[in-house]
């Protein structure tokens, strides 16, 4: 909207050249009790937050769109625009509009993004709300990731694409700011922000100076050296960290004093866990829904605080890898099922404390209400009995977490003495500090309650001091309070009286001590609304001092709290403490699907043994109909390797778990229409991903590899995949492999490592039960018609279904497979080729090929470089065909 600034009114103007500083942002602009928004701002605003559009006079010809909402709830309003992504700058009045000469000084006091946004109400307490950001330098992305609510404080370095959409899976942060050069990287941006739902920027390039970074870095952190922070190998974090730095002081307006650290990660100090597998095994929210219920956060998340939430959230986002970390969690949990009633009594103190990482920041952002205060006094209440439980405890982690607990007795003292039970909601109000902590307070209290009573007692003391019988203390708005004396007793004034009106009838006196009352009667509750004011700013900077001892309780509280709630699951739903080994074995007997079994309300779960090792057991081929509950067993063994890491006790009757670098699924696809790609292409992405960064110390869970495409090609696809994971030259992972193609199940006996499974089934005529039970050995055929009998399918179509079915088993494909399997084995025994599992880059072929084969001399006798791409297709397209032919022979 083009607007002439020359003929706007002064207020107007103003606000444009305000608009003008921040033109990304809504601009709030505060007016007495609403803060207004004008123009182009009105008309997003009014539209995002369906209030109704206004006009107001400008000085244009045309009344400015205007729209506005009420100081008292701009929360609520606030937190909407940010929702939908917009940034808001606040602009603030900086003096009493009573006061002011002229137009009301007014300033942009904070700028409010999606991962700046500090509001309670706008937060979730059991998620982190992040702040990334992104630096593409040198073919390295340096990513920082901050929660200004917490002050919570990280950096890394990637190398690939890949690895950083797995950090931003990881933290899914609400807002993304970046530099030019990650802009233009050729990231699909509109991509990330819808499948996110986060806010993408690209900042000026004054952010991303190095100097600048470092330097901002070592002042707020008052360091003379990055060195000392452990940033020296992070050349592009700390690029990033400091943008991430700059830009929250620019937003925030503040010195950010709760942010105290900055903790630098590697990614190979967890287990990688890719977005794919992260979705498919739905650790914290469903595929679907988006929900909790449902997925392993539900399960184990029985935390009593908001700290307590977030911090196991982040253990299932990043389990361990270091076997001697997961022993001290393990240690730390299994004390706490020996010592329940300790545990239990734990909770119970656990369970009033507040967010205190959340309430800090809020203190410290000088935010912090009154009844904040009660909130973290109510949660200091606690700390000294769970200090006192937690000593009972020997293990290395609980006894860690009591040492740091800080009691803060100090603090609690300070707030008990000065903050009232039931203060006001806002710091203006009044009625905040209790009686006794403030002397003049206490002083301005009685004047506003008994200045009558003062004044009554000051009239009687100079009527028996002067004999003046007709004294009386009266009041106007002229003159304030005088005493007035009837002429018949002017004589008898004492000469302190000071003359202030003479009437008619009587004369109007004043004296010091009575303009001393006056003082304080009329400014009485004015002067104690500001004095509490700025004693309660006092007791909020005198706790905000604390914030490092406050930030370390709040850590051993929320550890605490992980640990309790680890505990109690683990004994309510019969866990087991699993054995771990570098040796690369995983044992489980009996083991259930965590989720599963628990979302079961009448029928028993099926618990099923896994063996898989780096030796003969590394590949599973499983097989059996859909519905089965194939599944259902490869994410029950992927969830139980990863509860172990994480520390958590698992749903076994024993086990014993080999640490896994990284989990890789591919479990399901459907078309990604956003992008383009269809099932099949998707699938063949993720397995791509998997083959080249999966090593022999990852689990691999791959489901009906293949089925996006023909059965031949589809067959042939699994059976390459297969021989290229079980060879320990080029893979040697742990795999199970679900599959429908039982042509497979031929590959026992001929490919080292492979072994045959599946989910037994019983029949009753043309019925069958799943049984749920994995056994050894390989399904003979899918009783996919019955499934679909099972499924509602009409009858005359499962009887047509059956027909055919019989047709087509005379050309059944498996004896074909098997003469091939056994065609490879022979040649491996006869010509001393090498098996599967000792080639180095070579994969034995699906068919048993010859030199003279005609196909063969013809796609080598073709000159590529001087065919069109049509007479390419036509040509591979004949020999497709004459392939085909071949196997129908």
């Amino acid at each position: 909207m083009e607007i002439d600034y020359s003929q706007l009114s002064p207020m107007m103007r103003h606000y444009m050249e305000t608009k003008k500083e921040y033109p990304d942002c809504i601009l709030f602009y505060r007016l007495g009790d609403f803060y207004e928004m004008f123009f182009d701002d009105a008309l997003a605003a009014s539209k995002a937050l369906e209030i109704t559009l206004t006009g107001k006079e400008c000085g244009l010809k045309e009344r400015a769109p205007m729209c506005g909402v009420p100081y008292h709830a701009v929360d609520s309003y606030l937190n909407r625009l940010v929702q939908k992504g917009y940034k808001v700058a606040i602009a603030e009045q900086m003096e009493d509009p009573k006061l002011a000469k002229g137009l009301v000084k007014r300033e942009v006091i904070r700028v409010v993004t999606p991962g700046t946004i500090t509001s309670a109400q706008a937060l979730d307490e059991t998620k982190n709300n992040y702040l990334m950001g992104v630096v593409y330098l040198d073919g390295r992305y340096g990513i920082s990731t901050a929660d200004i609510s917490t002050g919570e404080f990280l950096v890394t370095e990637v190398e690939s694409d890949r690895e950083l959409f797995d950090e931003i899976n990881k933290f899914s942060p609400s807002e993304i700011i970046c530099n030019n050069a990650f802009y233009m990287s050729g990231v699909d941006l509109e991509d990330l922000k819808n499948r996110y739902n986060m806010a993408i920027s690209a900042l000026d390039s004054h952010f991303f100076g190095d100097e600048s970074c470092r330097k901002i870095l070592k002042e707020h952190f008052k360091i003379g050296s990055l060195s000392g922070l452990g940033l020296e190998d992070y050349g592009t974090g700390i690029i990033a960290a400091g943008a991430v730095m700059e830009y929250m002081y620019e937003t925030q307006k503040s010195t950010l004093e709760h942010i105290t650290a900055i903790t630098p990660y590697s990614t190979g100090q967890y287990m990688v866990i890719d977005t794919s597998t992260r979705r498919n095994l739905e650790l914290v929210e469903t595929m679907r829904e988006k929900q909790k219920r449902g997925t392993l956060l539900w399960v184990l998340d029985k935390t009593k605080t908001a700290m307590g939430a977030r911090l196991l959230r982040s253990f299932i986002e990043q389990p361990l890898i270091h076997r001697s970390e997961i022993l001290r969690r393990q240690d730390a949990v299994e004390e706490l099922n020996m010592n329940y009633i300790s545990r239990e009594e734990l909770g119970e103190y656990l369970n009033p404390v507040y967010d205190l990482e959340r309430l800090i920041g809020r203190i410290s952002y000088k935010t912090a209400s009154p009844r904040d205060l009660i909130a973290f006094k109510t949660s200091l209440e606690m700390l000294p009995h769970i200090k006192k439980l937690l000593k009972e405890f020997c293990s290395d982690l609980l006894r860690e977490l009591e040492d740091g607990l800080d009691p803060l007795e100090d603090l609690w003292d300070l707030i008990d003495r000065s903050i009232v039970e039931d203060p006001p909601i806002t710091v203006r109000e009044g009625g905040i500090i209790k009686e006794g902590y403030h002397e003049e307070a206490d002083r301005l209290r009685s004047a506003k309650t008994e200045g009558k009573t003062w004044l009554a007692q000051l009239e009687a003391n100079e009527k028996e001091k002067t004999g003046i019988k007709t004294l009386k203390v009266k009041y106007n708005k002229v003159f304030g309070y005088y005493f007035e004396v009837t002429n018949s007793f002017k004589d008898m004034v004492p000469a302190y009286f000071v003359r202030k009106q003479t009437l008619t009838n009587a004369e109007r006196f004043t004296t010091d001590e009575l303009k001393q009352l006056e003082d304080v009667i009329l400014g009485a509750e004015e002067k104690l609304v500001a004095l509490e004011y700025d004693l309660f700013c006092g007791v909020r900077d005198a706790i905000a001092a604390q914030v490092v001892r406050i930030q370390q309780t709040a850590r051993a509280i929320a550890g605490t709290d992980v640990f309790c709630s680890l505990s109690s699951v683990a004994t309510r739903r019969n866990y087991v403490k699993p054995s771990i080994n570098e040796k690369g074995v995983i044992h489980i007997k009996n083991g259930r699907h965590p989720v599963v079994e628990q979302m079961m309300r009448d029928d028993l779960f099926v618990a099923n043994d896994t063996f898989l090792d780096n030796g003969k057991n590394r590949l599973s081929v499983i097989t059996g109909p859909n519905m089965a509950g194939k599944s259902t067993y490869m994410r029950q063994v992927a969830l139980i390797v990863l509860m172990a890491q994480l520390g958590s006790f698992v749903p076994a009757q024993e086990a014993e778990i080999g640490i896994c670098d990284r989990i890789f699924t591919r479990v399901g696809a459907s078309d990604d229409l956003a992008s383009g790609q269809s099932t099949f292409m998707v699938e063949m992405t993720e397995v791509a991903n998997i083959l080249r960064n999966a090593t022999r110390n990852s689990l691999l869970v791959l489901d009906e590899i293949g089925r996006g495409t023909s059965t031949f090609d589809g067959l042939s696809i699994a059976w390459a995949v297969i021989e290229h994971i079980s060879s320990t030259k080029l893979l040697g992972a742990k795999t199970l492999f679900a599959t429908h193609y039982h042509e497979l199940t031929e590959l026992e006996g001929t490919i080292a490592g492979v072994k045959n499974y599946c989910i037994a089934v019983k029949e009753q005529g043309d019925d069958i039960v799943f049984l749920r039970k994995i056994v050894r050995g390989g399904a003979d055929k899918s009783y996919g018609i019955q499934v679909a009998k099972l499924a509602g399918v009409p009858d005359s179509v499962i009887s047509r279904a059956r027909e055919i079915a019989g047709d087509l088993s005379e050309h059944d494909i498996t004896s074909r497979a098997r003469e091939i399997a056994q065609a490879n084995a022979n040649t491996a025994q006869h010509k001393a080729v090498p098996k599967p599992d000792e080639v180095d880059l070579q994969q034995l072929t699906f068919f048993d090929t010859v030199k003279d084969d005609d196909i063969i001399k013809e796609l080598d006798g073709l000159e590529l470089s001087t065919m069109t791409p049509i007479d390419a297709m036509n040509t591979l397209y004949r020999l497709q065909t004459k392939l085909k032919n071949r196997w129908k022979e």
